[in-house]
């Protein structure tokens, strides 16, 4: 861990892969108009608010079960975290709820001290993390 981060708050934005997401899908059907390319822009924007208001903020992609808690424990194993945001895609899509409840207790078990927040969309992360940290 660098020493800069030791002076910051670190954030983890966990989401699903956009890119493996099917937006047409009907669990999907309350985010009209959202595509993979407005993900990925609106994460990597809030990415670069985080930072810029004085976060460490980092992202962790995953699929949908497959890999996802061997990935998010990989990378909560490389870094402490204050705060751990867990995107809308992960927790509203009803597909999606065992993924969900696994990514909650993989963070209880490895990640206890960190507070855990909610998106609504891919561009109020930072506002869901200010609440916490």
């Amino acid at each position: 861990m660098n020493t800069e981060s030791k002076t910051k708050n670190c954030v983890l934005i966990i989401g699903l892969d956009p890119a493996l997401i099917d937006f047409s899908a009907p669990g999907f059907a309350s985010f009209p108009g959202l595509n993979a390319e407005k993900v990925r822009a609106g994460t990597n924007a809030e990415l670069e608010r985080l930072n810029a208001l004085g976060y460490d903020a980092h992202l962790c992609l995953t699929d949908f079960g497959d890999t996802a808690e061997a990935v998010v424990l990989t990378r909560l194993r490389e870094q402490q975290f204050d705060c751990i945001a867990i995107g809308a895609g992960i927790r509203v899509i009803p597909d999606h709820f065992l993924l969900f409840e696994k990514l909650i207790n993989v963070l209880h078990e490895h990640a206890p001290q960190a507070k855990i927040c909610f998106n609504t969309n891919p561009t109020d992360t930072s506002a869901a993390v200010q609440r916490w940290v």
